[in-house]
This record gives C-alpha cells, structure tokens and sequence, in this order.
C-alpha cells in the first residue's frame, strides 16, 4: 500500500507539471528539467527492483507482473514531459535533433561502413569498414596504444582468438552467455523464444481489439515476464498462444534449449577437442599472469593490455555498429595488491574534473555530478579507489584528445544488482548518440576473481610477492595431518587436499573459519575446495612466525574499450551540415586521428600547376602525413567539399600566384578560412598541427596573413566569417584564372 500510495503521490506531481504547462505555460525550464531527471530516476531505481524480483527464486508472478507494470507507467510519464520540453524550447530542440538520413547517405556514399557481402545479401551484424573508417580506426587504436600502453609501460599481448573450452568453462562464459531458443521442426530455422512469445501476444491483442480489459492486462502480464520463464513454462506457454513455425505445415516448434551466444568450433580434424571464438580478450592475460610477472621481474602492480577481435553470435543485431557478432576490443589488465590500490602516478589526473552518475543519484535525484576524480576518491567516496579513479580519468583524456564532445560522456556506476558478487565497484564510460547513451568503456574492479578460478581450475599458483621492509610478525596454523586417513579417503586426490589446507594454514585469518567450522559444526566437518574434511583428519595449533616477504593473490583493475562502439560514436559526435547549405555535410575529425591530414588541390589543369602538387603531396608522404589529392576539373568549391566530408581538415591551394612567389593558400575546414603562406612551410605547419603542436587559431592566423577567396562558402562561423572580412587580400576567379589583390582599394 505505501508503494501504491508513493506511485499515485508520483502520478499526482507530473499531472500537475503537465496541467501547468498546459494551461498556464508559466512552468520554468529548470523545474521541468528536475521532474525529468526526478522520473528517470524512479525509473532506474525500479528497474533496480525488477532485476531483483527475477533473480529471486522466491519471487511470484504477480509480483514481477507488478513492478515491471510500474516502470513502464514511469517511462510514459517521461516520455510525455520530453515532448512538452520539445514544446517550451523548440529551438534548442531543432538544434539538438541528429538528421539520421544524412548521416547514413554520407556513411554509406563514402565508405565509412558498408554492409559486409552485400552483392550476396548481406548477413545481420557483420559490416567492412571502407578506406576512410579504415585509417580512422587505425589512427584511434595507435593513438590508444600511446596513451595506455606506451605511457604506462604496460605488457602488451596479442592472444589466439581461439579458446579451448576448458578455459572459457572456468571463466563461466560457457554457462552464462545463453538465451532459450527453439527450432522450426521443418526448415531448422532458430528463434529467440522470448521474442517469439512477445510478438504473439502482441499479435493476439491486435486481432482483437474488443478484448475486455481484465483479459488484456493477463496476456500483457505474461509479456511482461517473457525472459524470466524457465524452458518447460515459455514450452507451455508457446503451445498456449498457438506459436507455430512458419514452415509449411505451421507445426509447433521444437522444445526450448539454452543458446550460447559465443561462436562454437572443433580444434583439430577428429572433432573431439570443443573451441569458441573468444567472446572477450581478457582470458588470454589472465592465464598468461605467471609468465607476464616473470618478464615483469616480479615486480607489482603492473599492467598488461591486448587489443583484438571479438565474438558474440548476437541473436538480434541492431542499431549499426553498437551491436555487432564481430567487434574490436582493447582491455587493460591492471594486477594489484588487494591491500594497496593506490597509483604512483595518480597525483598527475587527481585535478581532472569527471561526469560521474552514482547509483545513488541514479536512485535519488536523477542527476549527474562533476567533480574532480581526486574529491570523488577521497572526499565524496563515490569511487572505490585511486587505481580504479586513474584509469577512468585516463579514458577521460583518450576521449577528448581523439575528439569525442565531452559534454556527451559520463561515466555511470553499476547498481548494485548489475554488479557481479565478486566486484568491488564498476564504472561505465557512456557516451550520448542519437540511439541514446551508450555503454562504450567498463571499468571493473574484479577483485582477485579471475585469477582465483582459472588457479584452482588448473592448480596453478597465480600468485604475487611482497617484500617487506622490515620482517613481519603473523598468525598462522600449524598442521599435523594424518596420512593415512587422507589417503584412504580421497586416494589420488589426497595432496591437493593437504595442498589446499598448508595454502589456508599460511594465515590464520584463512584458516581461522576452517578451524571453527571443524570445532563447531554438529558433525565436526569442513568444506575445502569441495572436499568434506573431518576433524580427525588433521590437528592444528595457532603460532606466530616472522615473515620477510607475503605473498597475495592480485586484484585486477579492468579497463575494457569496445573500439567499434566508440568509432561509430566518433563518426556521430563529428559529423555536422553547414548551417547556411544542409547538403553540405561535414566530418569534423580532431587533425590528429583524421584519414586524410590535408588535401593538396591545384586550381587549373595546367602542366605547371600539377608538377606543384605532385611536389607538395610527396612531400607531405614523406613525412607520414595523409594526403589527398584532387586533380579533377570540378570547381575548388566542389573539391572542398568532398574533402569536409571525409574529414580532411586542412587543404592547400596551388594556384597562379603560387607560379609567382612560390606561396600558396591554405584552408580550414571547419572555419573555411583562409592564409596564404610559402610553399615551403606547409609541411611543418600541417605536421604541428597534427602532433598537437601548434593550433590554427594561435598560430596560422597570427604568422600569415588571412586571404578571401571567391569560392562561394560561407561557414556559418561569426569569428571565422570576422577573419575572412578583415583578409589582406583578395583572390577572384574568372574565365581566364585566378589573380590576387589587396582587401582595400589603395586609391
């Protein structure tokens, strides 16, 4: 009853919001803003409670039915108040809307991302990347590898994509990555059954549009729980509402079996040995710790990185390059002392200033922070530690030196029902596109999980050590074990037994529950490893023994990048129309991850001319800078603009002037202004511009003078449009060529 009443008090509120707006139009901006943000964390917060309700074997379907009916109430309530925020600002609402159909005939005509074996149909989730988000994705994964793995002097690996089943059993990938499918028993066809289940209700619904209510709200009640049945009900409840293949004969499906999402495969021509391409990187450093701390010299913490595919056979695939079956990832390993989470070099980024969403803003006010990553350690504690901090502020960094808008990312902490038992704290890096925010970097605080399954899965030591400064006092179990009652019981398995007690018996704060297991419980048993020990079976003694050095297993910090999802982030957050020409689009690429670096076009066909560009653009190559040329006959205003929509940002100009005083013009891109300068400066002056040396607008427009050239544009830009009215000199066109004059008549 009190959440009924709280839900009508909710319901209450908004109504008056809308009433106000609706009548009055007196509402500020600011208050409808806060209800938004208000609701939408109701709305997380709920959803915090359905997951809960469903992992809960306790849980009934009423209950379930309920709160998922209530979160959808939520998400209605929101979607209305963003309508009537759309209504108060139309003009902040017209700047803020992505033309989709735009960008995708730009995407597409320039061979961003095309469809992959496309003349054949095509298959769901796969695309090639054509030559521009070719050199894109490369100049981003190089600028990655400086920024983290270079800068940190971390352990780089590069891992088979193939992983023997063993490996990913241990990880759990093997038991978690599936969803319940069936069959059509006459085609084989494979369905995803929730879906199925949805789709029928909803099919059913339509058809009958008469349905008393009480009637609808069963059947939707049901919809609601569609990913929460277990196989034998979703079975029943598919024959119930008469889903049936659409093969010839319409016949039921085939009973529902789990589907793993990962790609399965036989190592070996006898078929015996069972694959999956690797859902993720992180296993192959994982199971290669020992060795990475040996070529570490034993010395911790220490990083190590891998960047690579992965695979995950998506059921449904959708929204692009965001949910693919084939994908690129970076993930950083970041082994730690579980005792010590401190980063040496944390003092450098504590100042940086982060747009965190704590999950108790998600649950409270809806509303994110910005506060330096340093004062959400130390002071908010919102954040577990500096290592975990370090990192999120280094991807922080990485984002905005690739040219990612930093008013479109936070970082989001898991609730604590996301978060796997085993972690300490997670944080995602979201980044806001037109499909919404979107969960591009994790970073995890896995504890010493990883390292612990696949060392008892394989008896393993992964182990780590300590050297003290000064010897250490500590409490440890002194064990006596009688041999002959181990043998008999567990025969072959009896060292790992005894193993597995003198590794607990290291500290008696290991070994501590152990021996109050045996001494208190009613049968005077203990569990290790899954093994019953009795209390005749070994008798123990609590001392104290100084140590010189201790040993741990290490906790890891992850940092995971999905390359593909901050890529097509990247190609949205650049991508913009010229405000006074929306056919003009434009990729605004940061210099120092663009395809091309400058292109080199001459301004007639002439012989003279050419020879010119061919000098520059060789030149330009020799210094591994990018280069475009466009020799065609089309006009040097069509030319820009095919350079903008790939993103070129700098292009040099060869025309008759260039004959005479060996000087040419360069433009901008996203400015369109103009400077003439010597030919024999562009190579530096484009090189600093890409390294990050030197920028346009302090030193280009300060060095050399702005000219106006007759080529039809008009940026949009007031300080830009301002330079180009205050140029030196002028550049017309005509018939015959192009000349230059100064900006001022002299009589």
């Amino acid at each position: 009853s009190q959440s009924q009443s709280q839900s009508q008090s909710q319901t209450s509120f908004s109504y008056n919001i809308c009433h106000t707006i609706m009548t009055t139009n007196t509402l500020d901006m600011k208050s409808l803003e806060d209800e938004i943000d208000r609701l939408n964390a109701q709305v997380t917060k709920q959803g915090s409670t359905v997951r809960a309700l469903k992992k809960a074997s306790t849980s009934d379907a009423d209950a379930i039915a309920s709160a998922v009916k209530e979160m959808q109430e939520l998400k209605i309530r929101v979607e209305e108040l963003m309508k009537m925020k759309e209504e108060l600002d139309p003009a902040a609402a017209a700047k803020n809307k992505f033309n989709r159909k735009s960008f995708d005939d730009l995407i597409l005509r320039k061979m961003f991302v095309v469809p992959s074996f496309e003349i054949h149909g095509g298959v769901k989730g796969l695309f090639d990347l054509g030559p521009p988000a070719c050199s894109l994705k490369a100049a981003m994964i190089d600028i990655w590898r400086k920024h983290f793995v270079l800068a940190e002097s971390m352990l780089e690996m590069e891992c088979t994509c193939l992983t023997p089943e063993p490996v990913l059993k241990t990880s759990g990938h093997v038991e978690r990555f599936t969803d319940l499918m069936v069959k059509d028993v006459e085609t084989g066809e494979c369905f995803r059954a929730d879906k199925l289940l949805e789709d029928s209700i909803d099919a059913l619904i339509e058809s009958n549009p008469a349905m008393p209510t009480e009637e609808k709200e069963s059947h939707l009640r049901i919809q609601r729980q569609a990913d929460a049945f277990s196989p034998t009900e979703i079975d029943e409840l598919l024959l119930k509402y008469e889903c049936k293949g659409p093969g010839p004969s319409q016949k039921p499906f085939s009973p529902s079996f789990p589907f793993n999402l990962m790609f399965k495969t036989s190592i070996g021509p006898e078929g015996t040995s069972v694959g999956y391409l690797r859902p993720e990187t992180a296993q192959g450093l994982f199971v290669n710790f020992k060795r990475l701390l040996d070529a570490n010299a034993q010395k911790m913490p220490f990083a190590a990185a891998q960047i690579g595919l992965g695979f995950r056979n998506e059921i449904a695939p959708r929204a692009g390059l965001l949910r693919v079956r084939e994908f690129c990832m970076g993930e950083i390993e970041h082994f730690v002392n579980p005792d010590d989470k401190s980063h040496h070099n944390f003092a450098s980024i504590a100042s940086k200033e982060l747009t965190l969403f704590s999950r108790d803003d998600q649950l409270g006010s809806g509303k994110t922070c910005t506060i330096s990553i340093g004062d959400a350690i130390n002071k908010a504690k919102i954040v577990n530690n500096e290592t975990l901090g370090y990192f999120m502020a280094r991807t922080q960094l990485f984002m905005e030196k690739i040219g990612m808008d930093p008013n479109r990312l936070r970082f989001r902490q898991h609730l604590l029902t996301e978060m796997a038992h085993y972690a300490c704290d997670c944080w995602d890096l979201e980044i806001h596109t037109s499909y919404g925010w979107v969960e591009c970097v994790g970073h995890a605080d896995r504890a010493c999980y990883d390292l612990d399954v696949h060392s008892k899965a394989t008896k393993t030591p992964m182990l780590a050590t300590l050297k003290l400064d000064k010897p250490k006092e500590i409490h440890v179990a002194k064990l006596k074990f009688d041999r002959k009652l181990l043998g008999k019981t567990f025969k072959a398995d009896q060292r790992i037994v005894s193993s597995a007690l003198e590794a607990l018996a290291e500290d008696w704060k290991t070994f501590e529950p152990i021996a109050t297991s045996l001494e208190t419980s009613p049968d005077g048993t203990a569990i290790v490893d899954n093994y019953t020990i009795t209390k005749d079976m070994l008798t123990y003694t609590k001392t104290s023994k100084k140590v010189h050095e201790i040993k741990f297993t290490p906790s890891v910090i992850e940092p995971s990048f999905g390359m593909g999802r901050i890529l097509y982030s990247l190609l949205e957050h650049s991508f913009y129309q010229r405000p006074h020409d929306e056919q003009r689009c434009v990729m605004k690429f940061n210099p120092i991850i663009a395809p091309h670096k400058c292109a080199v076009l001459p301004i007639s066909s002439a012989s003279e001319t050419n020879a010119i560009v061919d000098e520059i653009a060789m030149h330009l190559m020799d210094h591994d800078l990018a280069t475009r040329v466009d020799k065609s006959t089309a006009s040097l205003g069509r030319r820009y603009a095919r350079a903008d929509e790939v993103g070129v940002p700098f292009a040099v100009t060869v025309d008759f002037q260039t004959l005479v005083d060996d000087t040419v013009t360069m433009r901008e891109r996203d400015s369109t202004v103009q400077i003439r300068m010597p030919k024999k400066d562009v190579t530096n002056l484009i090189f600093d511009f890409c390294h990050g040396r030197a920028s346009w607008e302090e030193y280009a427009l300060n060095k050399y003078p702005v000219v106006m050239v007759d080529d039809g544009e008009e940026s949009g830009n007031k300080d830009a449009d301002a330079a180009k009215a205050n140029a030196s000199t002028i550049v017309e066109t005509s018939l015959r060529g192009a000349f230059s004059r100064p900006a001022q008549n002299i009589l």
